[in-house]
């Protein structure tokens, strides 16, 4: 059976900075009380999911060196999408000059490893050979901005991956899951903003990520010992800490986007990817673990070999 490994990443970022001062000029808060909180100093905001897709995506399919043609599918994770109708990733794909199918997967902050998992599964058993993976989201257009307990997290970026087929699979193992019996600690309605149990989403986020991590790991036959990196969704720092502890992976091997992004929900996986990628912290052979949570409730893990 036929495997997959990363060949290109990207990520893209709008260029309006918001700090946490900013904010304070707003609401009842400040840069140390956001700081202490989440580890965010500043965040990025600005666009459209299409627009920043489209530039991560772009980034990554220069690096694979793949031309538009030669993309069998392209997976859009994201769950602000810019319209009802049509899914934004007919959008990027026209941008992009693709000539394949296209589709949303919303599985909220968790979308980028279950687009991950589903290209994945399509290469090994579908006969496709390149996927182009994108997670990408514009929270800060159903942010209520007066909310302190949502606007100091929520931002928008994104970040894509080109997936190939190959003979020697980098995909060691995943795991999926979800509970609808939690989607009300963190929602959104159509026309709404977000609303946010914070200490429900802290409880139930690193309980999730800390088992699916390790049935991942399971599935893969390695240890926490055996990570090099642990790239998880960047939502706040004290969970993405705690959740470390608790599978037993230093703090020093944790990828850390969020002091300048903030929370793009299904960007914020490939975006910590691809910075870890550009400034050499990852290299060939390493073996990498991504987790994320987000609303649903959902959660997701891959464990991956670095073999670009």
């Amino acid at each position: 059976m036929r495997g997959a490994h990363i060949t290109g990443w990207g990520s893209a970022l709008p260029d309006k900075i918001v700090t946490n001062d900013d904010l304070a000029l707003a609401m009842d808060t400040s840069d140390a009380w956001i700081r202490d909180r989440t580890g965010i100093q500043e965040r990025r905001v600005g666009g459209t999911t299409a627009g920043l897709a489209t530039e991560a995506a772009r980034e990554a399919l220069e690096r694979a060196g793949c031309a538009p043609e030669s993309i069998d599918l392209l997976i859009l994770a994201t769950t602000t999408p810019d319209q009802h109708v049509p899914a934004t990733s007919a959008v990027v794909q026209h941008k992009l000059g693709l000539r394949c199918g296209a589709f949303d997967l919303n599985a909220a902050c968790s979308g980028f490893a279950y687009a991950l998992v589903t290209a994945h599964a399509l290469i090994q058993g579908g006969g496709l050979d390149r996927i182009l993976v994108i997670g990408c989201d514009t929270l800060s257009r159903i942010t209520d901005w007066t909310d302190r307990g949502t606007a100091i997290l929520f931002a928008d970026g994104g970040g894509a991956v080109v997936l190939e087929a190959t003979e020697h699979d980098a995909i060691l193992g995943w795991d999926l899951g979800a509970d609808g019996a939690a989607a009300k600690i963190l929602e959104c309605d159509i026309g709404g903003y977000l609303t946010m149990d914070g200490k429900e989403v802290f409880r139930r986020a690193v309980r999730a990520v800390v088992s699916s991590a390790e049935n991942a790991m399971k599935v893969a036959g390695v240890t926490a010992s055996d990570i090099d990196w642990f790239i998880p969704h960047q939502a706040n720092i004290r969970i993405m800490h705690s959740a470390a502890d608790k599978v037993g992976i230093p703090h020093d091997r944790v990828v850390n986007v969020l002091s300048y992004t903030g929370n793009n929900s299904a960007g914020t996986i490939p975006l910590g990817l691809a910075t870890a990628a550009n400034d050499g912290r990852i290299k060939p052979g390493d073996l990498l673990l991504l987790s994320g949570f987000g609303a649903g409730m959902t959660w997701a893990s891959v464990v991956l070999r670095w073999q670009p």
